[in-house]
């Protein structure tokens, strides 16, 4: 999402080229874009510098967001937009097919057998390996497979989801729907657009710049909440306890969720950031200081989710009985 300095807040073409060869120095071999990422500039870019290694690239872009807001057939998840924007995608990576294609958010309007139908033909061309979904409510991702399954067609085997320190909304539903069926979880924005990064605080003069820069990026206010703010906060705390960057440790903290892997999508305007963000995979954390990274902000429990994993409920359902959850 950073490559390409359309939305005011990318990197040069130069210096993204430094970021992706720096990553795949590190052996870093899925790379994940969208359509709509910087005007299709994102795309071109990855295009021309996956070229001469293709076949060693886990390549992945999104389609549904408008590309042209004037023209409803431009968005959503229907199959004329699905296909339309496949083939422009394509042709911008100069590639013939790619690995990982997304559904990039429900556009509350397509009927869910049309969108599996879809992409299912868009598997059997040989022009999609593999499905995501991507900021789909976990009931529909649920139905999709359910359908796909019976149908003998292609699954989503993958999800992309809002996920980080001061956002976990998703363990609730998606950690039990991910594990129940087998499906890679990846973190978009895992630094929270840059809050997590050690660099605005309540400060007055921070949080003004905290503002603008959010602002611009399109996180809006919400982020520069009170409570928001207070983790944030906390997690620079912590991290200069342990001798780290806020940035390793967030990212760190995400690496090491106990339901299972969970992939951040890295996004680094310049090389020092990407190479700040990369040694996170040097912080192997001990469960205390998981325990204190999770008490920064602990979710609300959601009902009936947080009703399981209570022992009344263990005792009530099976008594004394051992019966392993």
């Amino acid at each position: 999402m950073t490559f390409g300095e359309e939305l005011g807040t990318g990197a040069t073409e130069a210096v993204s080229r430094q970021i992706y060869d720096r990553y795949r120095e590190a052996d870093g071999n899925f790379v994940d874009t969208a359509n709509i990422y910087t005007m299709g500039t994102s795309e071109r870019m990855l295009g021309d510098f996956i070229r001469p290694e293709r076949e060693h690239i886990v390549l992945a872009s999104k389609y549904s967001m408008t590309t042209d807001v004037a023209d409803p057939n431009s968005s959503g998840n229907h199959r004329k937009n699905m296909v339309q924007a496949l083939e422009a995608s394509l042709k911008r990576l100069g590639t013939d097919y790619m690995d990982i294609f997304w559904v990039h958010g429900w556009d509350q309007t397509t009927r869910i057998d049309e969108v599996m139908r879809g992409l299912n033909d868009l598997v059997r061309t040989g022009k999609v390996l593999h499905l995501g979904a991507s900021n789909m409510p976990a009931w529909l991702v649920s139905q999709a497979n359910t359908l796909a399954s019976e149908r003998n067609m292609t699954p989503f085997t993958a999800l992309q989801l809002h996920y980080n320190l001061v956002e976990r909304s998703i363990e609730a539903d998606f950690f039990d729907l991910a594990g129940a069926q087998d499906m890679a979880l990846t973190a978009w924005s895992p630094l929270a657009g840059g809050l997590l990064t050690g660099k605005f605080n309540r400060d007055a003069e921070h949080k003004a710049a905290a503002d603008a820069r959010l602002n611009k990026a399109s996180y809006g206010p919400a982020m520069l909440a009170e409570n928001r703010l207070c983790i944030a906060e906390g997690l620079s705390e912590l991290a200069n306890t342990i001798g780290c960057q806020p940035s390793q440790l967030a990212l760190a903290w995400l690496l090491q969720r106990p339901a299972g892997t969970v992939i951040p999508i890295l996004g680094a305007r310049t090389l020092e950031q990407f190479e700040t963000n990369l040694q996170c995979l040097d912080i192997q954390l001990n469960p205390t200081q998981i325990d204190e990274l999770d008490a920064l902000n602990s979710p609300p429990p959601v009902y009936p989710a947080s009703l399981f994993r209570t022992d009344f409920y263990h005792q009530m359902m099976h008594g004394e009985k051992q019966v392993g959850r």
